[in-house]
């Protein structure tokens, strides 16, 4: 610190004599030098402010624009969700009708509704809906079904597992919008 002191004083000292020895012309030219100079430093550090200012937004719309791009990308995706999920009883009230139909015996009957179910199911799929596969056997998975209720195991192998699946779960995509409905083994 003392050091540093001394060698402040040293320097005042130098400036001083400087000072002394220039005539008053010298000492204005020294003055004006000074000026630019600050004035080109504050010019500088007002260039480095505005370049930083320039940068930060420019990362900023550069972020934003990923977002909504992204985010546009997800809305056509799922843009007919709302309708994929009202069209999903539709399918299930198809499979009943089949089932159903089926008994009865009357084949013409069946090969037609047969085809509406098809050409309907071909047409959701084509726009993204898939039906997930579900059998009974398989483990159950808390985050890919809904357990709707618990019955005693029929075998010991069965414990965990799906025993019967209540309602077909499908996707939109890669996302969920109905989830199986299942009963599993206790």
């Amino acid at each position: 610190m003392a050091t540093k002191n001394k060698k402040e004083e040293k320097d005042s000292k130098v400036e001083d004599q400087v000072q002394e020895t220039m005539t008053p012309e010298q000492d204005d030219v020294v003055n004006e030098q000074e000026e630019t100079l600050s004035k080109e430093e504050k010019l500088e550090q007002d260039l480095a402010k505005e370049k930083d200012k320039f940068l930060r937004l420019f990362a900023e719309f550069e972020n934003f624009k990923k977002r909504t791009a992204k985010e546009r990308i997800e809305l056509f995706k799922t843009a007919g969700q709302d309708i994929m999920v009202a069209m999903l009883p539709v399918l299930d009230d198809f499979d009943r009708a089949l089932n159903e139909i089926s008994k009865s015996g009357d084949k013409e009957l069946v090969k037609g509704v047969e085809l509406i179910s098809n050409k309907c199911k071909e047409t959701l799929k084509s726009k993204g809906l898939t039906e997930m596969e579900v059998n009974a056997g398989d483990a159950f998975d808390a985050e890919y079904h809904e357990a709707i209720t618990q019955i005693p195991a029929p075998t010991d192998d069965m414990k965990g597992k799906i025993v019967d699946v209540i309602e077909k779960g499908y996707q939109l995509g890669d996302k969920i919008i109905r989830f199986p409905k299942v009963v599993t083994g206790q």
